[in-house]
């Protein structure tokens, strides 16, 4: 199958920002990432102040980050499974709470390290809870055939906020230091004052970007999720139902595998860019942050033309071609001591990063159906975040041992070596069938079990055509990825030694509302191939499905 995208009229990110409730929605959002970066940087800078220890700086990221690793896949869940209108604005109602307090605090004097890093902690969690249900909610507004521009476009506001958003908080803590009597003032209680106002002020405007989303989310709804006479999953069945799907999805695990393997490469240059800046370059703290500026401003030039790039080039060639283009950006920035040279490869390696990750981003959700579409994007998270981390922990050691050329070396050969998953884990957006449920009928059985009885064994009996027999299992193989993907826990299908033409699907699921939600998830793809099988019966026969529930 080829990896060309859809045909879209309309391969530009203007025309999404055309439709108000996403326009509105992309302005909110970005005040938003705008809002967060600034207390990221505030409160890692008041860490700094307050007790000088780097350690407890760094901690700041942590507490921003961890949550995501903790919450974002049963965030997930709850988003699949419960109102995100009422989920996102319980979050974004707790982090204000939170962002108030801290800002009160600072204003008054009685924040110290422990309160800033424990509400900041309060915050990241309000972050990852709201953000599967807010990235399943916008990414529903748009047409289908939008939605690959509408994810750029937010990746496009993301990654402008974390250029401005710790440039407008440094402005403010520069204010600051200005009323309390300018750069030369002497440290003392003064300028302490200084700092725990600028850090205050800098948390009240964050505060500002928290409301500003709940606005946007009272004015412009999550849509509902499709009514359904089926209770509810469970929050841990519907964290093993989300792990289940992204097992046996080819389309959803080879995005997930391929994602990991490219932040964990690339994950490299991000982690040792401080030390590319301050050991090869002679930069200071300035000059880290003009590399830091190369690679935002790369990020979001290349936001504005990926829809046509993409279009033209196709998914794998775009990520071979920005793969190659980040490698060659690690090696340059390994091997040179000459700045400009590393400031433009950092613009094109910031151009490459947006490219691959929007697409990854983009498959994953284009190919995930409704009822698992917010963990689909949280396991997206996962992977990336995981493999970033890891990665960088990992890269950050293998420089102290080999060396900072030698690490990056070695990871530009990684990143090349990860483009030869596309042969075993092929990348593609999924087609409309491959996503929309078929309709659900209603299951008549003489005695109803109750939902929660189990195991339940599922037989589907066909009598086929003999001289069908290697067609049929050809097709009847490909059942087994979408049983295991909806619910069953095993697959198999026997042949009748009695009867050469009777065959037997046979599959097994925990509950018995399992087993109904399995029938729910069931796609149009899914009902195409069980139309499929049905062309090999027999004359005048028709398949037979029986159902046994476990007594012992």
């Amino acid at each position: 199958m080829t990896d060309r995208p859809p045909p879209a009229a309309h391969p530009s990110i203007w025309r999404t920002l055309r439709h108000p409730a996403f326009r509105g929605l992309w302005w909110a959002s970005g005040l938003y990432f705008i809002a967060n970066a600034m207390h990221t940087m505030a409160a890692a800078w008041m860490m700094v102040e307050l007790s000088g220890s780097s350690f407890l700086a760094a901690l700041v990221q942590t507490a921003v980050f961890l949550p995501m690793f903790m919450l974002a896949l049963p965030a997930g869940v709850l988003a699949d499974t419960t109102d995100r209108q009422r989920l996102i604005l319980s979050a974004l109602a707790v982090q204000a709470v939170a962002v108030l307090l801290l800002a009160a605090l600072l204003l008054t004097g009685w924040a110290g390290p422990p309160t800033i890093l424990a509400l900041t902690f309060v915050a990241g969690c309000c972050t990852a809870v709201l953000s599967p249900a807010w990235n399943s909610a916008v990414g529903e507004i748009l047409p289908r055939d939008e939605l690959p521009q509408a994810i750029v476009a937010m990746s496009i506001a993301y990654n402008a906020a974390r250029a401005l958003g710790p440039t407008l908080a440094g402005a403010v803590y520069g204010l600051a230091k200005l009323w309390a009597g300018g750069d030369e003032a002497p440290p003392g209680p003064a300028t302490h004052q200084a700092g725990l106002v600028g850090g205050g002020t800098v948390m009240a405007l964050a505060l500002a970007g928290t409301l500003v989303l709940g606005w946007a989310m009272l004015r412009w709804p999550p849509r509902p999720h499709p009514p359904s006479r089926l209770p509810p999953e469970r929050l841990w069945g519907g964290t093993l139902a989300g792990l289940r799907y992204a097992r046996h999805s080819e389309l959803i695990l080879a995005q997930l595998v391929r994602t990991a393997a490219y932040g964990a490469a690339g994950s490299a240059l991000w982690a040792l860019l401080p030390a590319i800046g301050a050991q090869r370059l002679g930069l200071g703290a300035a000059g880290y942050g003009l590399l830091m500026g190369c690679l935002g401003t790369g990020a979001v030039a290349a936001g504005l033309v990926l829809g046509r790039v993409r279009q033209h080039l196709g998914l794998e060639r775009l990520v071979a071609l920005a793969g190659v283009v980040f490698a060659g950006a690690m090696l340059i920035s390994a091997l040179s001591r000459w700045a400009l040279p590393v400031y433009v490869a950092l613009v094109l390696a910031g151009a490459a990063w947006m490219s691959v990750m929007s697409t990854f981003n983009t498959a994953t959700q284009t190919s995930a159906p409704v009822w698992v579409r917010s963990r689909a994007t949280a396991m997206h998270v996962l992977s990336a975040l995981g493999s970033f981390a890891l990665g960088s922990a990992f890269w950050g050691a293998m420089a102290g041992i080999l060396g900072l050329p030698s690490a990056l070396c070695a990871a530009a050969a990684l990143m090349l070596a990860g483009l030869l998953l596309a042969r075993r884990f092929p990348l593609r957006m999924g087609v409309a069938t491959e996503v929309t449920q078929a309709p659900f009928t209603d299951l008549l059985v003489a005695d109803e079990p109750d939902p929660e009885a189990g195991p339940v064994a599922v037989e589907v009996i066909y009598r086929i055509r003999p001289e069908a027999a290697e067609s049929f299992l050809a097709v009847a193989q490909q059942l087994r990825a979408p049983r295991h993907r909806d619910g069953a826990t095993f697959w198999r299908l026997y042949r009748d030694l009695d009867d050469r033409s009777r065959y037997v699907e046979r599959f097994i699921v925990q509950r018995w509302v399992d087993y109904l939600h399995q029938r729910a998830r069931a796609t149009l793809a899914d009902q195409a191939l069980e139309e499929e099988l049905r062309a090999y019966l027999a004359p005048g026969e028709a398949v037979e499905t029986r159902h046994y529930l476990a007594e012992r």
